[in-house]
């Protein structure tokens, strides 16, 4: 994965959220910090949340935008967010591993297959939720390439 898209600055570790809109919210912001999307991108998460849940199994969400978001999101980027304790995404699904994703012309895909492949493994979520430096879950996204 390109560093450009996920650095150790798109990453929190040990975050606590009161709720999935809060945990929504959060990994919106790092996208919209780290200058990969315009702060009108976080309410499209949302948008999208209501839609269908980005809950993947696994214990990841994948927050993002709706299909009008395009034009809200400037470069392709990702946010990890780490959550231990767990964050209610409702039905019972708690999430742990938050990856917030902008996609810009169609790059989205390719940064959704790369997630894919790491996601699928359940000891990598394992690796992911236990991780005490960024570095750790850079390296398990950098293996796919």
């Amino acid at each position: 994965m390109t560093k450009e898209i996920l650095t150790t600055n798109n990453i929190v570790l040990n975050a606590s959220f009161s709720n999935k809109e809060e945990a929504i919210r959060s990994t919106g912001q790092i996208l919209v910090e780290k200058g990969y999307v315009a702060a009108g991108y976080i309410e499209k998460m949302l948008e999208r949340e209501e839609l269908t849940s980005t809950y993947m199994g696994n214990y990841v969400a994948i927050p993002h935008g709706t299909e009008d978001a395009k034009k809200e999101v400037l470069s392709s980027g990702l946010s990890i967010i780490q959550v231990p304790g767990g964050v209610d995404f409702g039905n019972g699904n708690i999430v742990k591993v938050l990856i917030g994703i902008a996609g810009k012309d169609g790059e989205h895909l390719d940064i959704l297959s790369q997630i894919a492949i790491v996601c699928s493994e359940e000891e990598n979520i394992e690796k992911i939720v236990s991780a005490t430096s960024a570095e750790e879950i850079i390296s398990l996204f950098d293996e796919v390439n």
